[in-house]
């Protein structure tokens, strides 16, 4: 199943920890769940899918019996790796996707808070990163950003921490977006930053949208495709801001 993964690439790093005890442990012969349980402690206990009643919301289930259901794939695999670096950040939205569904039920739109934490959850990333950094992602300069300011990303640290973003950076391809926290996070591995990050995810933040995008292959860095600055003059994966 992890085939794929090589924790040698500079957005699965932060994650090779847990990520290589569970992937001993699938090798093994074990089951995704107890593969999980396996690489570390978590405030969840990992369970086969089957544990999952039918009807039951999947958010509710977690928050009411402290249970996580896992199937088999790379998707589960690395929301539970997350689980284990990020522990209090994934109980905090957890907590707010229990609260969101108990106000209004789980029919229809999800509505403005849970939306943004399944975007958190599923692509977030943070950025620890200087300034002048900071100002022309948010001005979506990518020029500026990927070249003219090369160098300053010495000095700056992505942490990818949505997992169905890590999923697709297994097989990586130049489209692939992140959704950065808009906030400088002040230590970007998963043992600092959670506590950081679980303070700020309240409903009132979440509602508000704090994201901004990143396409994570442009990084220095982190492909080799990017050396040649062709590479971002593809305005299908590298576009301008509209409007204000």
């Amino acid at each position: 199943m992890t085939a794929g993964v090589d924790w040698a690439q500079p957005w699965f790093v932060p994650w090779a920890g847990p990520g290589r005890l569970a992937e001993a442990a699938l090798a093994a012969g074990r089951s995704t769940a107890e593969a999980l349980a396996a690489a570390g402690p978590a405030p969840v206990r990992f369970v086969p899918q089957e544990a999952l009643p039918a009807g039951t919301p999947y958010e509710r289930f977690v928050h009411e019996t402290g249970c996580c259901p896992v199937r088999p794939g790379l998707h589960d695999f690395f929301n539970g790796i997350v689980w284990l670096g990020l522990p209090r950040t994934k109980r905090r939205l957890n907590q707010l996707q229990a609260q969101q569904i108990a106000a209004h039920g789980v029919g229809g739109a999800r509505g403005p808070v849970r939306d943004a934490i399944t975007v958190l959850d599923e692509n977030g990333a943070l950025l620890q990163a200087p300034p002048p950094l900071w100002d022309a992602l948010l001005a979506r300069d990518w020029r500026r950003l990927f070249v003219e300011l090369r160098p300053r990303w010495a000095q700056a640290r992505l942490l990818v921490v949505g997992h169905a973003l890590l999923e697709k950076l297994a097989a990586p391809r130049k489209d692939l977006t992140a959704h950065v926290w808009r906030e400088p996070c002040p230590a970007a591995e998963p043992a600092q930053a959670d506590a950081w990050l679980a303070g700020r995810c309240t409903a009132q933040a979440l509602a508000a949208k704090p994201f901004t995008p990143l396409p994570v292959l442009g990084v220095p860095g982190w492909w080799a495709p990017n050396e040649n600055f062709s590479f971002y003059d593809d305005s299908l994966v590298f576009r301008p801001r509209r409007g204000p």
